[in-house]
């Protein structure tokens, strides 16, 4: 059976996207949650992963890491799932939407850090996280403009999808509003049955990490 090692569910954004895409895929799976921000974090994370960090995917005498990497074996090891668009042109752009927010939207990620159980009064952002958000909600509908939804694809969720889904959960906590076709998006996401697994998850947690919190 596979194994997933994550981070805490209320913190860990890059934890949640290929968990997300394992879900996707129906295939059963054990996970283990490291904690976050404590003394014996980055050893417990050693004992799974060679690069030190969460997330890392055990399958058999395999490790996988790094969260767009595993979502790529996934699609590999999975093609029914459709974790990827079929046609190509549209697999390439999902691939591209991907990597931008694998390697981008730095301003975001620092200030509304992923607290996905909490929501907070809507508040002005920098100009830097502004442009951030405007990007976001210009990909969102560009692609939903061509896939006619709900998701960015089309009729089912894939791993472009995973990797924006941190992004609905911050603009949830952090009342930042969007309209028209991205607003209806973070409704769908939200509302999605692995998405919301993984938010009970959240909830059952009890470790109040001090990094992530204050």
């Amino acid at each position: 059976m596979l194994k997933i090692v994550v981070g805490n569910k209320k913190y860990s954004s890059w934890s949640l996207r290929p968990w997300l895409a394992l879900k996707l895929t129906g295939a059963p799976f054990e996970e283990v949650v490291v904690a976050l921000d404590m003394p014996d974090t980055a050893e417990n994370i050693r004992k799974y992963s060679p690069g030190g960090r969460v997330p890392a995917l055990i399958d058999g005498g395999l490790t996988v890491w790094e969260s767009l990497s595993i979502c790529e074996y996934l699609a590999e090891k999975f093609p029914a799932a459709e974790l990827w668009p079929k046609d190509a042109a549209q697999r390439a752009l999902a691939r591209s939407i991907s990597s931008e927010m694998h390697a981008g939207f730095a301003n975001l990620r620092n200030d509304c850090s992923m607290k996905i159980l909490q929501q907070y009064p809507p508040k002005p952002l920098r100009a830097e996280t502004q442009k951030d958000v405007d990007r976001i909600v210009e990909i969102w509908n560009g692609c939903l403009s061509k896939s006619g939804g709900p998701y960015l694809f089309g009729a089912k969720p894939g791993i472009a999808d995973a990797m924006y889904a941190p992004v609905v959960s911050r603009f949830r906590t952090y009342s930042i509003s969007v309209s028209g076709k991205a607003a209806a998006y973070c409704d769908t996401m939200w509302k999605l049955p692995a998405l919301q697994a993984w938010v009970e998850g959240a909830r059952a947690e009890t470790l109040r990490a001090r990094f992530h919190e204050d």
